[in-house]
C-alpha cells in the first residue's frame, strides 16, 4: 500500500491484508539487488506474505507476487488514483483490525481499475470505493435528510458540511452563516475572513452529485462502472471528497501528506 525506506537497506511497508487488516512490516535488506524478497512485494500489488512478530516490529520473511496490477502501473491516471486510494486507507483504516468487507472493496477496486480500458470509468470506480470505504468505517454522511433540521432533502440547493454530519439544506446553511457573520462582526472580523472560513467548512454540492453518492452506497461496483458522469459532477465529487477526507483525518488526529 505504501512504503518508506529505513536504515541503509531496509524498507517499511504499510499493507492491507485479508487476515489482519492494516499492518506494518519491515523488509530487511530488501533494497539490496540480491534480496530474494525484492521481486515479491511492490506498491499496488496483490502479494502473499509471511512474517514473524518480533518484540517491536513485524519482519517480512517471504513474499510471492500474485498480481502486479500491470495495467494500473502503465496508466498515469490509474496510478494516481491507486496512490490516492492507498493514502486514504493508510490514513483512516484502523491498525491490525481485520475487516472482510474493506478487504473485498479494496481488492475489487484494484481489480476493476486494472481491467478497465485506458479510457474507462476509472474515476467513477475511485469515488465508488471512497464513499463505500467511509461508510464501512462508520463515517457515512447524511444524504437523505438535512443533517441539522432532519427534514427530507428536496431537489434544491444543498451544502456539504462535514462538521455537521453531511448535507444540509439551504435554509439551515443560511441560518448558520448569519449566526457566524454576527459572531465575527462582534469580534471585529471582516467579511473576507468569514468567506474563507466557510470555504473550509461548507461547499455547495449539486443535487446530481448527492444522487451519485447515494447510488454508490446502494448499488454494486459493476453498476457504477456503467454510469455516465459529467466532468462537472466529477469536479463536485472531488471537492466533496477533499472536504470530507480533510475533516475525517483532522478529527482522527491525522495529517494529510
Amino acid at each position: 500500500m505504501t512504503k518508506e525506506d529505513s536504515g541503509e537497506a531496509d524498507r517499511v511497508f504499510a499493507l492491507y491484508t485479508e487476515d489482519f487488516g492494516k499492518l506494518e512490516v519491515v523488509g530487511k535488506a530488501i533494497r539490496k539487488i540480491t534480496s530474494k524478497l525484492r521481486s515479491g512485494i511492490e506498491l499496488f500489488s496483490f502479494t502473499e506474505i509471511e512474517f514473524i512478530q518480533g518484540k517491536a516490529q513485524k519482519t517480512l520473511t517471504d513474499a510471492i507476487l500474485l498480481d502486479s496490477f500491470f495495467n494500473v502501473r502503465q496508466n498515469p491516471k490509474k496510478l494516481a488514483l491507486a496512490w490516492q486510494i492507498s493514502q486514504t486507507v493508510d490514513c483512516l483504516a484502523n491498525k491490525e483490525e481485520k475487516d472482510e468487507k474493506i478487504w473485498n472493496l479494496l481488492f475489487n477496486a484494484f481489480q476493476k481499475l486494472n481491467s478497465l480500458s485506458a479510457n474507462g470509468n476509472s474515476e467513477v470506480i475511485f469515488y465508488y470505493f471512497l464513499w463505500n470505504f467511509f461508510s464501512l468505517l462508520g463515517y457515512s454522511p447524511q444524504l437523505y435528510n438535512c443533517a441539522l433540521c432532519e427534514k427530507k432533502l428536496l431537489p434544491e440547493t444543498f451544502f456539504f458540511m462535514p462538521s455537521q454530519g453531511g448535507v444540509v439544506c439551504w435554509q439551515c446553511f443560511a441560518k448558520i452563516k448569519k449566526e457566524k457573520e454576527l459572531e465575527f462582526k462582534e469580534i471585529g472580523q471582516n467579511g473576507n475572513h468569514i468567506r474563507e472560513i466557510f470555504k473550509k467548512q461548507a461547499n455547495e454540492i449539486a443535487v446530481d452529485t448527492v444522487k451519485l453518492i447515494r447510488f454508490f452506497l446502494a448499488e454494486s461496483m459493476e453498476k457504477a462502472e456503467r454510469l455516465t458522469v459529467l466532468d462537472k459532477e466529477l469536479k463536485n465529487l472531488s471537492q466533496a471528497f477533499e472536504m470530507y477526507f480533510g475533516f475525517l483525518s483532522e478529527s482522527c488526529g491525522l495529517a494529510i501528506a
